[in-house]
C-alpha cells in the first residue's frame, strides 16, 4: 500500500538564523523521499531568507528530495503564507511546522501514520523545549507551555498548533483555508471550524516531535502572553469562546502574599532538605512571580485587542482545483 503525497509547508520570517537547522531536520526526515515536498514560503523577509532557500535546492536536489521556495508578499501573516503554501501543494497530506522549529528525524513518519484512520481529518503533533539557560527559557520548559497535551484540553474545543499539525486537503476544501489577515489564534480557528462544521476527528500524535526555542529575554516573554491575550479576544468574536476574567488588585495582593508567606519558605525547607537541587533554587522561587507576570500580560493582550473586520475572511481553494490539475512531487534537480 502506498503512502500518501505529504507537503511540508512552512512560513518564514527574517529566518537566517534559523534556516540551517531547520533545513537539516527536513532533510533528515524518514519518510520516503519521493512521496513528501518542502514548501518554504518566505512573507517578505528583511534579511536573505528567501536567497538562502534558493541555495539549499541543489542540497536537497542531491539527496533525491524536492524543496520549492515561494514567495508571500501581499499579505503580512503566517496564516497567510500558509494559505499560499497551501495553494501550491500537491500533497494529499498538508503539514505544517515553523521557522524556529526542529522536526525529529521520525515526525513525519509518525504524524502521517495516524491519517491511517480515514475519519481523522487533522493530526497535532507534540511540541518539546530547545534546551535553554535562561530563566525564561527553564520556565516554559518544566510548565510545558507549547504541548499540545494542553491546547488538546481546551474548555471549548480541542485543537492544535500549527507548530506541528497535519490537515487532509479534504478538510481545506471542506471548510476553507486559515484566515489570512488572522496575526494570532488561526490555528484554534481552523480547528474549531472543522469540528463545528463537520465530521472529521482531531487526534495527538505524540511521537511526532518538534522542538522548539522558547522565549529568552523579558520582552519576548512578554510579547508572547501578549499574543496569547489578544488570540482571546479574536476567538471570543469569532467564536464566542470565554474572556480571561480580569484580576483585582486585592487578587494580585493575595497571590503575591501567598507566595511571599508560603511558597518561598517551602521551597527553601524542600532544597535545605535534599529534596530540590539548590542549582533550581531561582528557578522554583521564580516559578509563581513569572506565571503571574504572563497573566497580566496576557490580560493586557486581550483588553487592548479588537478583531479587525478583514481577519473574519476566509480564503477558500478555487473551485475547479480537481487532482489532475494538482502538481506532482518531483525531486529537486541538482542546480538551484
Amino acid at each position: 500500500m502506498s503512502r500518501p503525497e505529504v507537503s511540508v509547508i512552512v512560513p518564514i520570517y527574517n529566518g537566517v538564523a534559523d534556516l540551517p537547522e531547520l533545513l537539516d531536520g527536513l532533510l533528515r526526515q524518514t519518510y520516503p523521499a519521493d512521496r513528501v515536498e518542502f514548501l518554504l514560503v518566505d512573507n517578505n523577509s528583511r534579511d536573505r531568507s528567501f536567497e538562502v532557500l534558493e541555495g539549499a535546492i541543489a542540497r536537497f536536489g542531491a539527496a533525491r528530495r524536492s524543496l520549492r521556495p515561494l514567495q508571500e508578499l501581499a499579505v503580512q501573516s503566517s496564516y497567510g503564507a500558509r494559505n499560499c503554501g497551501i495553494r501550491s501543494a500537491a500533497g494529499e497530506i498538508l503539514a505544517f511546522t515553523d521557522g524556529d522549529c526542529r522536526p525529529e528525524p521520525q515526525w513525519l513518519e509518525q504524524l502521517v501514520a495516524a491519517f491511517g484512520d480515514e475519519s481523522v481529518g487533522m493530526v497535532a503533533g507534540e511540541i518539546r523545549a530547545l534546551p535553554g539557560d535562561s530563566l525564561l527559557e527553564r520556565y516554559a520548559e518544566r510548565q510545558g507551555v507549547l504541548s499540545q497535551k494542553h491546547t488538546l484540553a481546551h474548555s471549548f474545543l480541542p485543537y492544535g498548533q500549527t507548530a506541528n499539525l497535519a490537515v487532509r486537503r479534504r478538510v481545506f476544501e471542506e471548510i476553507g483555508l486559515f484566515r489570512p489577515h488572522l496575526t494570532t489564534g488561526g490555528d484554534a480557528d481552523l480547528c474549531w471550524r472543522m469540528q463545528r462544521e463537520t465530521a472529521w476527528k482531531l487526534v495527538l500524535a505524540e511521537g511526532a516531535i518538534v522542538r522548539h526555542r522558547h522565549r529568552a529575554t523579558w520582552a519576548e516573554f512578554a510579547s508572547q502572553w501578549r499574543r496569547y491575550g489578544t488570540s482571546n479576544r479574536y476567538l471570543h468574536e469569532l467564536h464566542g469562546v470565554p474572556l480571561m476574567t480580569a484580576r483585582s488588585r486585592l487578587g494580585w495582593v493575595r497571590s503575591g502574599g501567598r507566595w511571599l508567606l508560603k511558597e518561598v519558605p517551602k521551597v527553601f525547607i524542600k532544597t535545605a532538605l535534599g529534596r530540590s537541587a539548590w542549582g533550581d533554587l531561582g528557578l522554583n522561587l521564580a516559578m509563581t512571580p513569572i506565571g503571574l507576570l504572563g497573566a497580566r500580560e496576557r490580560w493586557r493582550g486581550q483588553r487592548g485587542a479588537a478583531l479587525p473586520d478583514i481577519a473574519r475572511q476566509v480564503e477558500w481553494l478555487p473551485r475547479d482545483r480537481g487532482p489532475e490539475s494538482l502538481p506532482k512531487i518531483v525531486p529537486s534537480t541538482d542546480q538551484p
